[in-house]
């Protein structure tokens, strides 16, 4: 039985540890499905979806493990850091890249971004739903030209996000939060 959408999102967690479990390619394109009914200002639909598949999970986690290695001395433990990155990012059962259109109007793209990160947020609750967990990573990895270049992401583009898919191995206790009531102002 689906999960209530409700329970979604209050119990959705990032997953940092996954099962051996290999997430199909049916699971995936059922996600993607769900995830692009996310809001679209203008129906541009910007969504793009890269699904990585073993060696260039491996390629993408070797500029991972190389921007983390710049800060490591020793030429050896540097080597070793970016290997260690590359085979972890190998061993994750799904990772999918989000990327989106850049248009040339700077308020589309700004709406553009927005549906974008909807979107994510749509693949991560539908995941959630079919018993998977997902993990979101963001930042400006996501810029860098060595990981475009890894995904396959053309110019004209940009990631806004990569998100780790897979079966839990185990589901973290909820982070402490504030209510909203606390950020929320009443406007007569």
């Amino acid at each position: 039985m689906p999960m209530d959408v409700l329970e979604a999102i209050r119990s959705r967690r990032s997953i940092k540890q996954f099962t051996d479990r290999p997430v199909s390619r049916e699971e995936i394109s059922r996600l993607l499905d769900l995830a692009v009914n996310a809001p679209n200002h203008r129906m541009t639909q910007p969504w793009r979806f890269y699904v990585l598949g073993p060696e260039t999970r491996r390629a993408y986690g070797a500029v991972l493990g190389a921007r983390k290695a710049k800060r490591v001395e020793d030429p050896e433990a540097a080597q070793a850091v970016l290997e260690k990155v590359a085979e972890a990012e190998a061993a994750i059962p799904a990772t999918i890249s989000v990327a989106m259109t850049l248009d040339e109007n700077p308020e589309t793209r700004e709406e553009d971004y927005a549906a974008t990160m909807m979107v994510v947020e749509n693949l991560c609750l539908a995941a959630h739903g079919m018993g998977l967990g997902t993990h979101i990573k963001s930042g400006a990895v996501m810029d860098d030209p060595r990981a475009r270049a890894a995904v396959g992401v053309p110019e004209g583009e940009r990631i806004v996000a990569t998100v780790h898919l897979g079966e839990p191995a185990e589901i973290p206790d909820p982070k402490p939060r504030q209510t909203a009531e606390e950020f929320t102002t009443w406007v007569p």
